[in-house]
């Protein structure tokens, strides 16, 4: 599926709005225009770039309240313009090379990604997500996660050298409540090309923006993958289970952003099922 991406105001323009934000020193992005049609990985020379910048208030003795006023809502509507398009363009930038944040990211990194995040966050259009349970069936792919699988937990399942993590996909099946969660995975060797961790379970909605799942079982297939991950099964569905509460705090047509009840962010894109 497409996203066709609002065309974002001038560079002058977006560069202006930001820097005349209210507020200490805060660190910021700047804007560019863009003229994908897309939302993707490919490289693009035109990019957001986080700066730093301190703002100093001269003020007249002159000046009116009135003045004083229209300033401030001039400086409100120039924030407005930063659209969800130019986000959700600097989140993909970010997002290069980082293999979903499934093995760890820097904390410079992560610290941009999750600012980024909450951004969307505030200019959600689905405020009520459950309310609209259409735009949220169907099949999504998870594009970051702060779920980590790192040090012995990775060496003992083998995704270092052995074992490759593939694409982790959600279904969700609003008629039947049910949400399946499925993890690609290669293994060098057995020639396994779809090799995968299922795990179904079950949802009912908890509030006007959240879910409560209920995990109900879990499979691996074929069974050659099935004999690697036999003794690590509780780690890997440890690591894994999406049983608990989920909170939907951003919900469009084709990105969804959620957190889970111990803290950890999930961004998906919604992607045809396999």
């Amino acid at each position: 599926m497409t996203s066709k991406l609002i065309q974002p105001p001038s560079m002058a323009a977006s560069r202006g709005a930001i820097s005349r934000r209210a507020g200490n020193v805060k660190a910021l992005v700047s804007l560019t225009n863009s003229n994908s049609k897309t939302l993707s990985f490919s490289d693009n020379s035109f990019r957001l770039r986080p700066m730093f910048i301190g703002k100093v208030t001269e003020q007249s003795s002159c000046s009116s309240p009135n003045e004083q006023q229209q300033e401030e809502e001039e400086e409100e509507e120039e924030e407005e313009e930063i659209t969800v398009s130019q986000i959700k363009e600097e989140l993909y930038e970010a997002l290069k090379g980082i293999n979903r944040g499934i093995f760890g990211v820097k904390s410079e990194k992560k610290t941009e990604i999750e600012g980024l995040v909450k951004l969307l966050e505030c200019r959600n259009p689905t405020p009520e997500p459950t309310g609209e349970l259409d735009k949220i069936g169907g099949c999504w792919k998870l594009i970051y996660s702060t779920i980590t699988v790192l040090g012995s937990k990775r060496t003992k399942l083998g995704l270092r050298d052995f074992v490759s993590l593939g694409d982790l996909l959600q279904h969700i099946d609003i008629a039947q409540g049910k949400t399946v969660h499925v993890l690609k995975f290669d293994v060098r060797g057995l020639n396994l090309l779809d090799g995968e961790f299922r795990i179904v379970a079950s949802f009912k909605i908890s509030s006007k923006s959240s879910v409560e799942i209920t995990y109900e079982s879990s499979t691996i297939r074929p069974d050659q993958l099935m004999n690697i991950f036999r003794k690590n099964m509780d780690l890997l569905l440890g690591i894994f289970n999406p049983e608990g509460l989920f909170e939907i705090s951003y919900l469009d047509e084709d990105l969804q952003v959620g957190r889970d009840g111990k803290g950890n962010v999930f961004v998906l894109e919604r992607t045809e099922k396999p």
